[in-house]
């Protein structure tokens, strides 16, 4: 089985495992990173979402050869219970979750959108947001949250 190298939130990952591996299993299963969740299994829910460099993509279809010496960023990677990234205390002040299983793809997409473009207008974040499903409707919220992430960064 070859060793696959990259890092994860910031810290160098080597695994042996099947190159065809898809990223989300290895990440969840061998590496119990519980940050990107299963959802559709099909790359169309957002659920399972990280960061690779600077893009969004879904963990549950990208192979773990694709990230061989890249940086791969999960929720657990984005900020902490001490240091909270802008669009977790965001998210917290804006009340902009309800069940949570989406938030985590929604904060990865939304992260790279302010990676991509620091100060995006409302239609660019929902068209940023448009690949990830929510069923609560915790939506309109995401999108203020996100706002506001966005304008506290500009202003620091």
């Amino acid at each position: 089985m070859p060793s696959i190298q990259f890092r994860l939130n910031g810290a160098p990952t080597e695994i042996d495992a099947n190159a065809d591996s898809l990223l989300l299993d290895v990440l969840r299963g061998r590496l119990g990173v519980m940050g990107p969740h299963f959802g559709c299994g099909a790359g169309e829910c957002g659920a399972c979402r990280v960061l690779v460099g600077d893009h969004a993509v879904t963990a549950c279809d990208t192979p773990l050869w694709s990230v061989a010496d890249k940086d791969v960023t999960t929720l657990e990677g984005l900020g902490s219970a001490e240091h909270p990234h802008p669009l977790q205390r965001a998210f917290i002040a804006e009340q902009a979750m309800q069940c949570g299983y989406c938030v985590s793809g929604i904060l990865m997409s939304a992260a790279a959108l302010l990676r991509q473009n620091p100060k995006p207008t409302e239609t660019e974040v929902r068209a940023a947001l448009d690949r990830n499903l929510c069923r609560c409707g915790s939506q309109n919220r995401m999108v203020r949250a996100i706002l506001r992430a966005a304008n506290e960064a500009a202003a620091s």
